[in-house]
């Protein structure tokens, strides 16, 4: 086996958990079953994380990162507003539908670390990036397109975080990609309503 810089193997452990917790959920996968998804020893993963908690704060992190790229790319300006927030969302949209596994285990996450002792911080701090992740999107489009904000930033990026959770939960218990374009556009419209052009 390669030896891999400690922050390397730390990525690869962390990306064979989303996976096996994507796979099996989060109180069926053990360290060992991670180690194995990974093709590591158990001491290497015990070397990596200090514990489980450690362990899921990077899944909960690393999950969020795999779209938060994607929707900053998006967020290039357009011709409009409009556009540039659609375009946002729609990025985000299409990795909803292209990993639905990994959405849904944001969901099982947030169920796991509020009914595990200890691990309530947990689900706290997972919203708390989801809102922080908004105020730099906020903050992005809003330097770009020389914006003023109708509310408050940290406001609108809770808003966000809320609205984007929910409809996310909807597509995946209810499956229906028929109206999704037109949700986008409702969300679109709404939104560019909070902000104005200075």
């Amino acid at each position: 086996m390669a030896r891999l810089p400690s922050a390397e193997r730390r990525r690869q452990l962390t990306e064979a958990a989303i996976r096996a917790m994507s796979r099996d959920g989060v109180p069926r996968t053990t360290t060992r079953s991670i180690a194995a998804e990974a093709g590591v020893s158990l001491s290497v993963f015990h070397y990596c994380f200090d514990s489980k908690q450690e362990l899921i704060e990077s899944v909960i992190t690393t999950i969020a990162g795999h779209y938060v790229t994607i929707v900053q790319e998006a967020l290039r300006p357009r011709a409009t507003l409009e556009e540039t927030v659609r375009a946002g969302f729609q990025a985000y949209w299409d990795h909803v539908r292209a990993h639905p596994d990994e959405h849904m285990l944001t969901y099982e996450l947030t169920q796991y670390a509020l009914r595990q002792p200890g691990f309530e911080h947990l689900a706290r701090r997972q919203y708390e990036l989801y809102t922080e992740t908004y105020t730099e999107l906020i903050d992005q489009v809003r330097q770009t397109m020389g914006l003023r904000l109708r509310v408050p930033a940290p406001v609108l990026a809770r808003y966000l975080a809320a609205m984007t959770d929910g409809l996310t939960l909807n597509y995946l218990v209810l499956g229906d990609e028929a109206t999704w374009n037109d949700i986008l556009d409702t969300v679109t419209a709404h939104i560019a309503g909070l902000v104005q052009e200075t």
